[in-house]
């Protein structure tokens, strides 16, 4: 039958379905539908136990991933009359359709469902396969080819087991997967930076099975000669009062030949993505000659790559096309948490392969001076696509550093040997908010009504405004001119802090089932600045204790600053100043840090809550 419209009926059969009998299969333009001949329920098997459905099902083409021949065999009909209790097996020729069922109350994890159908026509069931086959691959955005990272020793040692896993998975789903096993550290930054473009370009993404310090490594990899966009403005280029942006003629390109990994702290190793102790971090080193200039937006710098032309990388970002994967197999997978609601390596792997996608904000950290006796070093460029901490959050990182032998239990064991040391820092952070006091930049130290970042997020999908209707930082913001845009005014804080955070998502995790800040969005292009000062142990305690409360609002004390901003700036004189990236350490005095507003794009459709 010829298909009229989207719901019409393109194909129709009676066919034999396992567990069921006999029933009869519609097709149409967004999926296909079975309804019994002589029984009076339908059964399908969802992890190889069968489970019964209403009279009639549908199975929507967005939820199934495979379509896959099977050999002649037997399909179990309990129409029939058998030797066990009722029904039996009966042969015939075979196919099953391999799809996904996403339960009801979220978040939860989605689970694999086969559907084995049958018929005694070998050219019928050649058919149905070839026309589900069609339909399926009209899917929009799903994936054919990608690039897979394993960390094979990363959260208990699991990633090698976790990818045997899915694995399969993505074989049913006829998707092509490069698989490189990681043999140290900053090895998948070196894969992934010297990728050439014409291989990139015919991938449809890369995926990491390991932690976030993997993910960060890849994003690093990606971003470090691909981005081509403005730097924040430096400490230095403030006006002593903080008010505006002074422009300053800094030049700084990335050298090609200088992309080796050098250690932001010596002795110190990153977290989650080595497989031996002498870990380095893929640092992108840069020098700074004449011919390049600064715009009034900040730094402008341009890569130059052998075997790219003139105008730079073939492949740049922010782009539509290219996607990043996560399959969770670390020690927090805080953005898999935050970005899908459940860490679920199955879940992530089905995300990959029915092409979900939405829009992740970028932190990008760009280090000025590494320590206050130093000299004003050549910029350092990093990302961050979670967290960017100072203070508590670093020295966790280097005390963990210490235990890797203990394995992930060592985050834990380290936070709390940090926690009685009380550490304070001295430091001045100056960030980026509108002239109107009331906006809601400076969050209030009251209950609020939190509108939390979900699938179809309506803050995350609003189009940039334009300059004429922004008025306060409530929704998305276009950072192409807010340094100088008279609306906007830069403000400071000075003290002594116990940690300066700034979230660019919520930072879900097992212990803070709401994250740090449970309302951050994954693409509203702003930070989350939270700077705890200095208070007594307990009240520290206290609001530590809050973030493994669901429901909570662990921001809302007097020793703590909450801000929301596109951008600000940091400065120190401990000569120890260390920062925790994603899990991943850099040792700085300066830096300035500003939100890329949709910069890379997940495999992913944001938190089902």
């Amino acid at each position: 039958m010829e298909m009229q419209s989207d719901h019409e009926v393109a194909l129709s059969s009676t066919l034999f379905l396992d567990g069921v009998g006999e029933v009869v299969v519609q097709l149409s333009s967004d999926g296909l539908s079975c309804s019994p001949v002589d029984s009076d329920a339908i059964t399908n098997y969802c992890l190889g136990v069968r489970s019964y459905l209403a009279k009639e099902t549908k199975i929507s083409f967005s939820d199934v991933y495979a379509i896959e021949p099977k050999e002649w065999g037997s399909i179990y009909d309990p129409s029939v009359a058998g030797t066990f209790l009722h029904g039996d097996h009966v042969e015939m020729h075979r196919f099953a359709v391999h799809g996904v069922v996403r339960p009801k109350k979220q978040p939860a994890p989605w689970i694999l469902s086969e559907y084995i159908f049958g018929h005694k026509d070998l050219n019928t069931c050649e058919a149905w396969v070839k026309q589900l086959n069609s339909c399926t691959s009209n899917q929009y955005r799903r994936p054919k080819k990608l690039l897979v990272l394993v960390h094979p020793l990363c959260g208990k040692g699991k990633g090698l087991k976790t990818w045997e896993t899915v694995a399969p998975v993505f074989s049913q789903a006829k998707v092509e997967t490069k698989v490189i096993v990681t043999e140290r550290a900053g090895h998948a930054y070196d894969v992934v930076s010297t990728l050439p473009d014409r291989e990139l370009r015919s991938l449809d993404g890369i995926v990491t099975v390991g932690g976030d310090g993997l993910f960060n490594e890849v994003l690093n990899g990606l971003l470090s000669s691909r981005h081509k966009a403005s730097f924040p403005p430096p400490p230095t280029g403030l006006a002593q009062n903080g008010d505006n942006y002074q422009n300053q003629q800094i030049n700084v390109t990335v050298n090609a030949d200088d992309t080796s990994h050098t250690s932001a702290d010596e002795g110190n190793s990153s977290p989650e993505t080595s497989c031996r102790n002498n870990d380095n971090e893929p640092l992108l080193s840069t020098s700074q000659p004449a011919g390049s200039r600064v715009s009034n937006l900040g730094t402008q710098y341009r890569v130059n790559r052998p075997g790219d032309s003139a105008d730079g990388p073939s492949v740049s970002f922010p782009n539509d096309w290219f996607r990043l994967g996560l399959i969770p197999a670390g020690s927090t997978d805080a953005i898999v948490l935050s970005t899908t609601g459940v860490r679920d390596p199955v879940t992530s792997a089905l995300h990959i392969i029915l092409g979900s996608k939405m829009s992740l904000d970028i932190a990008q950290v760009v280090r000025w001076k590494t320590s206050p006796s130093s000299v004003m070093d050549s910029p350092t460029l990093r990302y961050a696509a979670s967290f960017a901490g100072y203070g508590f959050y670093g020295d966790v990182i280097k005390e963990s550093e210490k235990l890797r032998w203990m394995g992930p239990v060592r985050y834990d064991y380290a936070g709390t040997m940090v926690f009685l040391k009380h550490k304070t820092y001295e430091a001045e952070v100056t960030y980026l908010e509108p002239q109107n006091i009331n906006s809601s930049s400076h969050i209030p130290r009251r209950k609020r009504q939190k509108q939390i970042c979900r699938t179809n997020c309506m803050v995350c999908n609003q189009p940039t405004p334009s300059e004429s209707d922004r008025e306060s930082l409530d929704g998305a913001v276009n950072k192409s001119d807010i340094y100088t845009d008279r609306d906007f005014k830069w403000s400071k804080l000075k003290g002594r802090f116990l940690s300066i955070g700034a979230a660019v998502i919520s930072c879900r995790n097992e212990r803070a089932p709401d994250g740090l800040v449970a309302d951050a969005h994954l693409s509203d292009g702003f930070l989350h600045l939270i700077l705890m000062k200095d208070c007594p142990r307990p009240h520290y305690l206290w609001h530590l204790t809050q973030l493994t409360k669901r429901g909570s609002d662990p921001l809302n004390y007097s020793f703590i600053e909450h801000r929301k901003t596109p951008a600000f700036t940091f400065v120190s004189q401990h000569d120890r100043s260390l920062w925790n990236l994603d899990g991943e350490a850099l040792q700085a005095c300066q830096v300035s840090v500003q939100a890329c507003r949709g910069l890379v794009n997940l495999f992913a459709s944001g938190p089902e809550v």
